[in-house]
């Protein structure tokens, strides 16, 4: 008889560390603020053929406003501001660093690896491991994961996850796109892609034996991923012909169906978290997640059973920023004395593919 999905997952997902420590979640957040109204006033005639009240876009998604890396902005400058705030924190030493992975959506081209500058740009030793990682908005905690099964191993001591995106150019062709087809259907296909942010991140995750200068010592205790890639074509985001050898960037998002599984994906997901870590809602303190707008995250808090005082939001002034919503929402819930020394800690994400991935951590 086939094993269930927990069964199954609990053969082939345990995930359980006992030596991993986060020790820097250093941030970057774009310059320039763009307000949902800013948006809408470029779609004027398509508001108005369909007589949508300005506003809406706020009052459907939570967002007032996000913000945009200037025009010609390069995303490896970005990840490489936030790498070096990330050292300075922690005082690390970089030749220490075993590995240094890029995990954006955004890259700066398609080879070599965007990893390969900001490590350059870094100094680090010619013995760490530099490379990229894709995993649409879990591209940060898949490189954490990463980092922390080299350090669990004993491969190596220490670790950066670094992460840019940027939200501009691909909210400029959408919005070209919507006005040169004004039909409700482009509306609700396109209405994701306008909440989209810009930011940057770094993680250091080392082993502990390190002389840091930083008291940020967060362990990391165990992580659960379960996926439904049968969902893949829900929110997808490229090229698409355009003409005779010309192509278009395009993104669409069926963002009702991809709330409705994404919501029972992460159901199962937090069961089987739960289970492998041997606790009871009421056991987890605090709440960090992807940062997605406020219909998602009453949706995904309500079904968990997870009182919302419990989790820290902001999408609302910084929208989606992607792979880098999460942690740079755990670096400011940190800052702000939301989450606390002692504090059972999970970070809750759920990506497009369909992939979710819930992480354990000792704040």
């Amino acid at each position: 008889m086939a094993l269930g999905l927990l069964e199954r997952s609990e053969l082939y997902g345990l995930m359980k560390y006992s030596r991993v420590y986060i020790n820097s979640l250093a941030y970057e957040l774009a310059p320039q603020i763009v307000s949902s109204s800013d948006l809408e006033s470029r779609l004027a005639p398509l508001y108005q053929k369909f007589r949508i009240p300005m506003g809406q876009l706020a009052a459907l998604t939570g967002i007032t406003e996000r913000r945009w890396w200037p025009k010609g902005h390069r995303l490896s400058d970005g990840a490489i501001a936030a790498a070096r705030k990330a050292v300075n924190e922690t005082g690390i030493n970089v030749s220490d660093l075993g590995a240094v992975v890029y995990t954006g959506v955004c890259r700066d081209q398609h080879e070599p690896a965007t990893a390969c500058r900001i490590a350059a740009e870094l100094g680090v030793s010619k013995d760490t491991a530099i490379y990229d990682i894709s995993n649409a908005c879990l591209g940060v905690l898949s490189g954490i994961l990463d980092i922390a099964n080299r350090i669990e191993l004993g491969q190596i001591k220490a670790g950066m996850v670094v992460s840019c995106e940027s939200a501009r150019d691909i909210v400029d062709a959408t919005i070209d796109h919507m006005l040169a087809e004004p039909t409700m259907q482009n509306f609700a296909q396109s209405l994701a892609t306008l909440t989209g942010g810009s930011g940057a991140v770094a993680v250091i995750l080392t082993d502990g034996s390190l002389p840091l200068t930083t008291t940020r010592q967060h362990q990391l205790l165990g992580a659960s991923h379960l996926s439904a890639p049968e969902h893949h074509q829900l929110c997808q985001w490229g090229l698409q012909e355009a003409g005779h050898l010309l192509y278009r960037e395009f993104m669409r998002t069926d963002a009702v169906t991809l709330l409705k599984e994404g919501v029972e994906l992460a159901k199962h997901t937090w069961e089987h978290f739960l289970e492998q870590r041997d606790w009871v809602v009421e056991q987890v303190d605090k709440v960090i997640c992807h940062q997605v707008g406020a219909s998602n995250r009453r949706q995904v808090l309500n079904a968990l059973s997870i009182p919302h005082e419990k989790e820290y939001p902001t999408y609302q002034k910084l929208g989606n920023m992607g792979t880098v919503s999460l942690p740079v929402t755990a670096a400011i819930a940190h800052d702000e004395g939301f989450l606390r020394v002692g504090d059972q800690v999970s970070f809750l994400g759920i990506g497009s593919g369909l992939n979710c991935m819930m992480l354990g951590i000792k704040w």
